[in-house]
């Protein structure tokens, strides 16, 4: 293991998790939230919210999770329709609207980012915590550019060699965050078949071991492997990641990836749920030997 552990009862230490609200979906999710509630205090219905804007309630929705921008003039008449008349709150409000109208660094890989997955690379990109099982590959944050490949080609198996090379891209500017000035705490528990699965050319997965071992000594990471010898635990229905923001006005993310879509949940009862998995795969992992020793073994069995 790292020296620097989560306690298994959940409580982190945000003293330094960095600025409160960073990057455009997190500026959106902020404003949506701040819609919702103006909309809810007014007693106002989404259907009666979407037609002002000449638009639906579906509309509304995806307003108020976030999910899409907010033109301006449709911001005004939501305003006008929900009482706020002050010309100095209505600045505020379309101000932040216009900083989450920005375009994020992923936008430029919008041809290759499904609308679902868009969302979570912008939430990843501002969360001041994050905790990822994986069952079956190593975490993206912390795959090599040769491990990234052979899992791209994978699931893109007819993706031309430009195609296949600016996913690979995408992936490794994700890493980016790991080392920025105000990088977020990851906490990556990593069931050990996904170690012992060899993927790429030779050497790929002996590469990409010796990588996790260099990650693990990172002051703001933390690598735990579940032991094949746990058998099955709460986790084994799949993968989930766990996103944490430092502002109050964002809710604790639950981030469950589909074949061709994902779920985001935000219901406390849900991320309290996850969370107490996590929690115990972490108590699993740290019955066995340290995470570095782990790692050089199943490497060292592979040469």
């Amino acid at each position: 293991m790292t020296a620097t552990h989560e306690p298994h009862g959940g409580a982190v230490d945000d003293s330094d998790d960095g600025p409160a609200v960073t990057g455009p979906t997190a500026l959106r999710v902020v404003l949506g939230g701040q819609l919702r509630h103006l909309r809810e205090a007014n007693g106002i219905s989404r259907e009666a919210a979407g037609e002002v804007i000449r638009s639906s309630a579906s509309k509304i929705s995806r307003l108020e999770l976030g999910r899409v921008s907010v033109k301006s003039r449709d911001l005004s008449d939501l305003l006008t329709l929900y009482g706020v008349t002050g010309e100095a709150e209505r600045a505020d409000v379309l101000m932040l609207a216009r900083e989450a109208a920005k375009p994020g660094w992923w936008h430029q890989y919008g041809e290759l980012l499904p609308s679902w997955f868009e969302y979570y690379v912008g939430l990843e990109a501002a969360a001041s915590r994050i905790r990822t099982y994986e069952v079956q590959f190593v975490p993206g944050l912390l795959q090599t550019p040769e491990y990234a490949r052979a899992v791209i080609k994978l699931g893109n198996p007819t993706a031309t060699l430009d195609e296949l090379e600016q996913r690979v891209s995408l992936r490794m500017k994700r890493q980016q965050i790991l080392t920025g000035p105000n990088g977020p705490k990851l906490w990556a528990v990593i069931d050990e078949t996904a170690l012992c699965r060899r993927l790429g050319g030779p050497g790929v997965m002996e590469a990409q071991l010796e990588r996790l071992i260099e990650f693990a000594a990172s002051p703001n990471i933390t690598v735990y492997v579940v032991p094949l010898q746990s058998g099955y635990h709460a986790a084994a229905a799949g993968a989930f990641s766990i996103l944490r923001f430092a502002a109050p006005e964002l809710s604790d993310v639950v981030y469950l990836e589909q074949l061709t879509s994902a779920l985001y949940l935000d219901k406390r009862r849900d991320v309290d749920q996850y969370s107490a998995v996590m929690d115990q795969l972490c108590v699993q992992a740290e019955k066995r030997a340290g995470t570095k020793d782990i790692l050089s073994q199943i490497r060292d069995r592979m040469r």
